[in-house]
């Protein structure tokens, strides 16, 4: 596996993944249930449309604002996910994926429902988080979800998760190197702190000489500032709080910006 089936789905030697974030879904935290869920479907439908103008390659659907997140979703995140990429299926108009946050069995069954091509996840390794403790068994989550037809569908791996720690002395070197030979992932995640966080291009590079065939994808931080940098290394970019409104994680996307990125990294490329 290399990195020619990054170009043959997305159309673009190194594309640009663009997060499209769904506001507070029912059962979150911070979800407003004096409201009507509608808003939160045109929330996504706003953004997704200013993603395609401005640009970009793909979209990531993810419930970035479920706060704090949980390692197994209720059933209703599930429902709420695939009721709005539903409602906006017919607007979609480059190749999209899912991130259910943190479950990936829950990302690969919303992927099936809705015809979702990746999925990006944390579906290997034990980590201390924020959100507790992720103990991830990879070859029983492939196997559950292989059994309703999510086989075919390509899978983001993302080991160094932010606000998460690997609990143990490998080196991210050595974890990537093992990843590949043990799982088999389409593509290997690597990013920063927090979402917005910039990725240490020195792990990148790390992590890209660690693999032999596997793409390596910088997962956060990548900006206007420093997205020539990081895909000299990189096979791919998702961007997310870079395409907000002044740069900040809570607002909506600004079409500009999203421009303006996707100038800069077309004249890179």
């Amino acid at each position: 596996m290399n990195s020619s089936w990054l170009e043959q789905l997305f159309g673009q030697k190194k594309p640009v993944i663009a997060m499209c974030h769904f506001n507070a879904l029912p059962g979150d935290p911070g979800y407003d249930t004096s409201s009507d869920f509608q808003e939160v479907v045109d929330w996504a439908r706003r953004d997704l449309k200013a993603l395609q103008d401005g640009g970009v390659d793909g979209v990531l659907f993810s419930n970035e604002f479920s706060l704090p997140y949980v390692t197994k979703v209720d059933a209703i995140t599930v429902a709420a996910m695939s009721r709005i990429i539903g409602e906006i299926r017919s607007e979609i108009t480059v190749p999209f994926g899912v991130n259910v946050l943190w479950d990936p069995e829950a990302s690969l069954t919303v992927a099936v429902a809705t015809g979702a091509t990746f999925v990006r996840e944390v579906f290997t390794g034990v980590y201390g988080s924020d959100f507790g403790l992720w103990d991830r068994d990879c070859g029983r989550i492939m196997r559950n979800t292989n059994s309703f037809g999510a086989a075919s569908i390509r899978k983001f791996f993302n080991i160094v998760p932010e606000a998460a720690a690997y609990l143990g002395d490998r080196t991210i070197g050595d974890i990537a190197r093992s990843t590949e030979f043990n799982a088999r992932p389409d593509a290997i995640c690597v990013s920063g702190l927090t979402a917005g966080a910039e990725t240490s291009t020195q792990t990148l590079i790390t992590v890209k000489e660690s693999v032999r065939r596997t793409p390596v994808v910088v997962n956060t931080g990548v900006n206007v500032r420093n997205v020539a940098e990081q895909l000299t290394v990189a096979d791919a970019a998702i961007v997310g709080t870079a395409f907000k409104v002044d740069g900040v994680f809570e607002n909506h996307v600004d079409v500009e910006r999203v421009k303006e990125f996707m100038a800069k990294a077309r004249t890179y490329k």
